[in-house]
């Protein structure tokens, strides 16, 4: 009998499982990834996205979901992060946050956070293993031991060691408020990156240090410069010659001027902040959404429709911002088959009652999640 009962309950469970993969969510307004439709349906079969249009047939294996009054966006992505923890990632997928980019953190521990990319109430974790930085640099004060590098010729070996430890992009520390790397190392660590097929990335703080590091091919600035603004004639040329992203996690700095108090005045304000990204985003450079938890206080959830609000008020429009938080990010990172919902795409969704693609603190309001198909406890 208990046989029975087991395998009762197991037939269940999956009869929920194809279930909850399986459904048609009817009547709502859509933003795709890359633009917004006003109203139409959207069918998920086995966690994949096979039809998206204003009618679509039903059958009795579909849940139909009504999404009037209700915005469906893809799952979110934060592409700044520093994960120490599987509870991490729990919070992040709880507020529709399904992919991070983790930018320098414990290898030994990413390999087990990493297995949960599967699992429905985890966000997946995409990571740089440890950060490329100099003796005694930013990312040596955490209490872990960190590799360093003393000149150009140890970034083979480093680039080398994060490709056996299956890192997913590269991230380089230029900080000179302490010891730092040289500009020749970063260039080194950049062409070894590249050469492994592996995009590269740098922490930077000074204008003057982006610039460098842009010209020296950098894929990315995880964060924006804050000690003074860019020349537009310095810009156009950047954005002519070369192809990068910039992660302003500008949360993150807003918040560290408040700690800094009177200290950061030395520095651009708010305005000017909010000036560089328009000024970014306008010459055609991709904008990416990330928040740089848990650095001052920062959460791996709904914190980073903090991040989403700040580029709105920079000037970007509902569209751009939800771009910076999904397609975008996919497409910097490579990130398969998620931040759109179209055909053949992984059903990572997010429903919201309202409409975030006209007011983006809608996403506060009530939502369900899916990943692969999935609900997403919440």
């Amino acid at each position: 009998m208990r046989t029975l009962v087991l395998v009762l309950s197991f037939l269940v469970s999956s009869f929920i499982g194809i279930a909850q993969q399986n459904f048609i969510i009817e009547n709502v307004k859509l933003f795709d990834g890359e633009a917004v439709i006003t109203e139409t349906s959207v069918k998920v079969e086995n966690g994949i996205i096979t039809e998206v249009s204003k009618s679509i047939n039903s059958s009795e294996q579909f849940e139909v979901i009504d999404g009037k009054g209700k915005s469906l966006i893809p799952a979110l992505s934060n592409a700044h992060v520093h994960a120490w923890a599987p509870q991490s990632l729990i919070q992040a997928a709880q507020a529709g946050v399904l992919n991070v980019m983790d930018m320098h953190s414990l290898e030994k521990y990413q390999g087990m956070m990493r297995q949960l990319k599967d699992s429905t109430n985890y966000a997946r974790y995409y990571v740089a293993g440890y950060a490329a930085t100099a003796p005694e640099g930013h990312g040596t004060q955490f209490g872990f031991p960190v590799p360093t590098l003393n000149g150009p010729e140890d970034a083979k070996q480093f680039i080398a060691d994060r490709v056996k430890a299956n890192v997913d992009h590269i991230k380089i520390i230029v900080e000179p408020w302490k010891k730092t790397l040289s500009i020749e190392t970063v260039a080194e660590l950049i062409n070894e990156a590249h050469k492994a097929e592996k995009i590269a990335v740098v922490h930077i703080s000074r204008l003057e240090d982006a610039v460098n590091v842009i010209n020296k091919d950098a894929d990315g600035l995880v964060h924006i410069w804050y000690d003074k603004e860019l020349d537009n004639q310095q810009l156009q040329k950047l954005a002519e010659d070369k192809d990068f992203f910039v992660i302003p996690t500008l949360l993150t700095t807003l918040k560290a001027f408040e700690n800094m108090g009177e200290g950061a005045s030395n520095f651009m304000s708010k305005t000017q902040l909010l000036s560089e990204i328009k000024k970014l985003h306008d010459a055609g450079i991709l904008i990416l959404a990330g928040t740089d938890p848990p650095n001052v206080g920062i959460n791996y959830g709904t914190d980073l429709y903090k991040e989403l609000e700040l580029l709105k008020e920079s000037g970007l429009s509902n569209t751009e911002v939800l771009k910076a938080g999904t397609s975008n990010i996919a497409t910097a990172f490579s990130l398969s088959n998620t931040g759109y919902i179209k055909p053949g795409y992984t059903a990572d969704l997010v429903l919201i009652d309202g409409d975030v693609t006209e007011d983006i603190s809608a996403l506060n309001n009530s939502k369900i999640i899916w990943k692969n198909g999935q609900l997403v406890k919440q």
